[in-house]
């Protein structure tokens, strides 16, 4: 039966060499898991893969977006399959790696169908988020819909949005939608998390974001100012410099907390890995006989 290798792990652990020496080893291409390494406009900012990188193994679902395209998790499940479908017929394994756990979650086990949202209804609670706040936004859905009401995170603007969104485009809750229902794939899954200790995965996250701005993080974050406000761009190492460039904080704060808040990233990845019992735990430096 026909195998998908699922690698995944905290950002800044060593996925992406790591996955080009399998991609080699395997034959396989690179079915890349990072909904952020999709959007084109922001290489430096998502540690993308090289254009060397690239051209060393072929890679799928890298720079082919926009950040001005809607894309979703449920989109990602569909485009997977139609791939795999394709790519299975001359490969007896193939690879999938990235961070984003949602996105694997939507591969492996499936994702409820959902309805594409109205451009101009997302626009419009945007543009309300942002003029009066999450509040405003959790007492509308508290009303429409009170069971994802008690299971959302209610600090997460984008999560509270989305719910509220299909709430009014709809006519129905949100959680009508949610039915969780693990999927039935047509092929095998093995999935393989990476960890380091957490001292050394902190050192490396550091030096990989002194690095963004060594190779021009900056520069990229200030070419997309005009259109900070897309979703896309609320993503750790592009608010951090939209908060610089209107004078909340300086150059080196706005680093230190990008570190900052990349560690906090890699503690929520890891403890949403730790809930799946699937998983094969690896050091980086010693998983290449996996495969």
């Amino acid at each position: 039966m026909k195998t998908l290798i699922v690698l995944t792990g905290p950002t800044g652990v060593g996925k992406t060499q790591l996955s080009l020496q399998l991609a080699r080893k395997l034959g396989s291409p690179v079915l890349s898991c990072d909904s952020r390494q999709m959007y084109r406009e922001m290489r430096i900012g998502t540690a993308a893969p090289t254009e060397e990188q690239i051209r060393q193994v072929p890679h799928y679902f890298v720079g082919q977006l926009s950040i001005h395209d809607y894309y979703s998790a449920a989109r990602y499940e569909s485009d997977v399959l139609a791939l795999t479908a394709k790519l299975f017929q001359d490969h007896d394994r193939l690879l999938l790696c990235g961070g984003s756990m949602l996105y694997i979650d939507a591969v492996c086990q499936g994702i409820d169908d959902m309805p594409d949202v109205d451009a101009q209804l997302r626009s419009e609670l945007l543009q309300r988020y942002e003029q009066n706040g999450l509040d405003d936004i959790l007492a509308q859905l508290r009303l429409l819909d009170p069971v994802y009401y008690r299971e959302v995170d209610r600090k997460n603007p984008k999560r509270v949005l989305h719910g509220l969104e299909i709430c009014l485009m709809t006519g129905r809750p949100y959680s009508d939608f949610r039915l969780k229902t693990p999927k039935v794939r047509d092929f095998n899954i093995v999935k393989y998390c990476l960890n380091r200790e957490r001292e050394d995965l902190y050192r490396r996250i550091d030096r990989r974001v002194e690095q963004m701005m060594a190779d021009g993080l900056e520069e990229e974050a200030r070419s997309l100012l005009p259109w900070r406000h897309q979703n896309a761009l609320n993503t750790v190492g592009y608010r951090e410099m939209f908060d610089y460039f209107d004078g909340k904080t300086s150059l080196d704060e706005a680093v230190r907390r990008i570190q900052f808040n990349t560690h906090k990233y890699a503690r929520k990845q890891l403890s949403w890995f730790r809930r799946d019992p699937a998983y094969h735990w690896l050091n980086p430096d010693t998983a290449l006989d996996i495969v």
